[in-house]
């Protein structure tokens, strides 16, 4: 059975690593545009411009799947981890006044902090498990599951206390996709499971499975810079236009 499901899987990888986060970076700049720019018109207008949003809206939930897949394949595939970790930390500092300018039209509100603090966490979560599966699963499987599950459920509590984007959710997601990252097809359902509440978000879920474990042509500073940037600049707009 799981030699079948390996097998259609194999049939569907035709996407790069690159290409996957292209499509994350797409659906989240239509979703800070829909969110910044779109709904604070929906008030007084249900027509094409609540269509549009809609649709936005749908795109949107693709990309947390698909940058949580991604940053778990970058823990694995990264030559420096701590860089990688420093990285995420530094953007994260860098993007907090764009990102509170573009959530709440302020410079500063401690209230909501930016995913890159979510996925910094993330990875420090997957780097500790990983760290003590190498050095508990020799003298017992059971015990490493039990600690990683309350390792998990530490930093879910520690996300929800630091307010940040995407709280225990992308905790539970990176968790899923570190634990089942040879098979990925089985981390659906259960990181699809902790954001029941964003049905499109299965979307992004589906497309990790056309992953086909190679890098492509990577932008790394494009993907970094990115995603301040754009919201800075979304943020401006919303100051500008006073909503």
């Amino acid at each position: 059975m799981i030699d079948r499901i390996h097998g259609f899987c194999k049939n569907l990888q035709f996407l790069s690593g690159a290409d996957l986060k292209l499509i994350a970076i797409i659906s989240m700049l239509a979703d800070h545009v829909n969110k910044a720019l779109i709904y604070p018109y929906l008030v007084s207008n249900h027509g094409f411009l609540a269509f549009i949003s809609d649709v936005f809206d749908i795109i949107g939930r693709i990309a947390f799947p698909l940058f949580c897949f991604m940053l778990v394949e970058g823990y694995f595939k990264t030559r420096n981890r701590k860089n990688y970790l420093l990285n995420l930390l530094l953007f994260g500092v860098i993007s907090e006044i764009p990102f509170d300018m573009f959530t709440t039209a302020s410079f500063f509100n401690m209230n909501w902090n930016n995913v890159m603090f979510s996925l910094a966490l993330v990875l420090v979560t997957v780097w500790i498990i990983d760290t003590l599966k190498g050095k508990m699963q020799k003298r017992s499987k059971a015990l490493w599951y039990l600690v990683s599950v309350v390792i998990v459920l530490v930093m879910c509590i520690v996300s929800m206390s630091l307010s940040l984007d995407y709280e225990h959710h992308a905790i539970l997601i990176g968790y899923f996709f570190y634990l089942f990252h040879d098979m990925p097809v089985f981390a659906i359902p259960f990181g699809y499971a902790s954001m029941f509440k964003e049905p499109w978000a299965l979307l992004g879920f589906g497309l990790t499975l056309t992953y086909n474990g190679e890098r492509g042509k990577q932008h790394k500073m494009l993907n970094y810079w990115f995603y301040p940037v754009h919201m800075l600049i979304l943020g401006i707009l919303r100051l500008y236009l006073g909503i």
